[in-house]
């Protein structure tokens, strides 16, 4: 049987998504993002309600990327995504893009001239931006041109190089519906963005999302929750430069803006810069608020939910592959649990995220 992997963030989980399960093939795995994304926000609700909606929906295992992995560049998820996955079986990677090219042929270019290609990336300005290098790169060796308005195919790029040498094949599957960002709501699927935005109005939540009385029903959050802590973290750390990717020219303008910026959003603005983008001023962000330092990531994965198939296929890895199913006195993995910690701070409603908490059983698939 065909092990299908998914890389996801589920934010929140829509009719896209379901799209998506349905025409990947086999055993269905998802490697999900926790608590905070990969643009470095908090997600509209948390890990366990979306892992639900996955699971009512077409996967059989749901596992939790952690945080150092979720809240990274494309590159960088995409690896580490990819080595939980590949830990777990999969023989095959799916995933929406809006430009459906032959990935297998990029994989197998970046296998044999990875080096090269990762050399001419470091001998470009500095001033560039990683997103505009990786467009250099990929220009020069593939002669492929893309702008950053195509998340999906930038992700779809990262997974070609980060599947490169391994037996993995890739599976692309064309997204369906209005742009990544666009917040329009007469369209056949709507984006995740325009869920996010349009979350009170109950008949266009109807329309687009399965499973819609999960997400009615849980705590939501965004980045302004959270934005009284952030300014704290901020004001009270004598030394941004201690806190993970933070260098001296970003703590500086941090510092700078938070004295006058009334939002997270008008934060972003003031410091983001060409060289820094919006989302990588996200995450900087995001890494100030939890007060992340550099750690290795967990040898353990952590599952979030199965079905019976999905519960079949973790019987067979056990003897090979360490797995966490329930988070106790010792910690899964320190940073992650952290984060999820201040992740509760945004909605006192919010539940435990971890200790006590078991995989979701879905019965029937």
């Amino acid at each position: 049987m065909t092990i299908t992997g998914i890389i996801a963030e589920f934010n929140p989980f829509h009719n896209g998504h379901k799209y998506l399960l349905e025409q990947a093939e086999g055993l269905k795995i998802v490697a999900m993002s926790g608590n905070f994304v990969q643009r470095g926000e908090p997600a509209i609700v948390d890990k366990w309600t979306r892992a639900q909606m996955a699971l009512e929906n077409g996967a059989d295992l749901v596992v939790e990327l952690p945080f150092f992995v979720s809240v990274q560049a494309a590159d960088f998820f995409g690896q580490g995504a990819v080595a939980i996955l590949a830990r777990l079986g999969i023989d095959t990677l799916a995933f929406g893009t809006e430009e459906v090219l032959d990935y297998q042929q990029i994989a197998n270019l970046y296998t044999e001239r990875g080096q090269e290609m990762e050399l001419f990336m470091e001998n470009l300005p500095t001033s560039l931006s990683y997103l505009q290098k990786t467009q250099a790169m990929w220009k020069e060796f593939a002669g492929l041109d893309f702008s950053g308005d195509t998340p999906n195919h930038v992700l779809a790029l990262a997974y070609a190089k980060a599947v490169a040498g391994r037996n993995i094949s890739l599976h692309p599957i064309q997204r369906l519906g209005a742009g990544y960002h666009s917040v329009d709501k007469d369209v056949d699927f709507a984006s995740a963005t325009a869920l996010r935005q349009h979350q009170n109005d109950q008949d266009f939540l109807e329309r687009f999302m399965p499973s819609v009385a999960l997400f009615e029903n849980a705590s939501k959050v965004n980045w302004e929750d959270y934005y009284p802590l952030l300014r704290y973290q901020i004001w009270s750390n004598p030394d941004l430069t201690s806190i993970y990717q933070v260098n001296q020219e970003m703590a500086v303008r941090i510092k700078d803006a938070i004295k006058t910026a009334q939002s997270v959003e008008e934060l972003v603005e003031i410091v983001a810069t060409k060289r820094y983008t919006k989302a990588r001023v996200r995450r900087l962000l995001t890494y100030i608020l939890v007060q992340a330092r550099e750690c290795a990531l967990p040898e353990a994965i952590h599952i979030l939910g199965f079905t019976e198939k999905g519960r079949q296929h973790l019987k067979s890895l056990k003897e090979q592959v360490h797995l966490v199913s329930r988070i106790g006195k010792e910690p899964w993995d320190a940073m992650t649990q952290k984060a999820d910690q201040i992740y509760q701070l945004g909605q006192l409603s919010i539940a435990e995220q971890n200790f006590g908490r078991v995989p979701i059983r879905i019965e029937t698939n």
